[in-house]
């Protein structure tokens, strides 16, 4: 089992950005989905969560200005960030509670799983 997240980069203050993650491999079901960040010199945070039922849970720093969605047939989520300001610079990482799939008669047994990461930079 794999996240990838990408949708990183270089966005000037008042931009928003939409990044995404797709869970890879052989998979039983993907269930909550969260987006962490890092700003730098900082611990990682709790941005958002949700469900594979659609309800979200924000962090009130981030409420109005943070959507998540996401596909549960593509196992992907997209957050989309809004109004972006310098104290958003982070790395992004993606995480997800996943069941992977071993074959006929295995054993349902979900897991916790991390992305990469990725880079958003907002510039004043």
């Amino acid at each position: 089992v794999q996240l990838q997240a990408s949708g990183g980069g270089l966005v000037q203050a008042g931009g928003s950005l939409r990044l995404s993650c797709v869970v890879s491999g052989s998979i039983f079901s993907v269930n909550d989905m969260a987006w962490y960040r890092q700003p730098p010199g900082k611990q990682r945070e709790l941005v958002a969560s949700i469900t594979n039922g659609g309800s979200t849970n924000y962090a009130n720093s981030l409420k109005g200005r943070f959507t998540i969605s996401r596909d549960n047939a593509k196992f992907s989520v997209y957050p989309q960030i809004d109004s972006l300001r310098p104290e958003d610079t982070a790395v992004y990482y993606c995480n997800a509670d996943v069941a992977p799939y071993f074959g006929p008669g295995s054993k349902y047994r979900p897991s916790n799983y991390w992305g990469q990461g990725t880079l958003v930079t907002v510039s004043s």
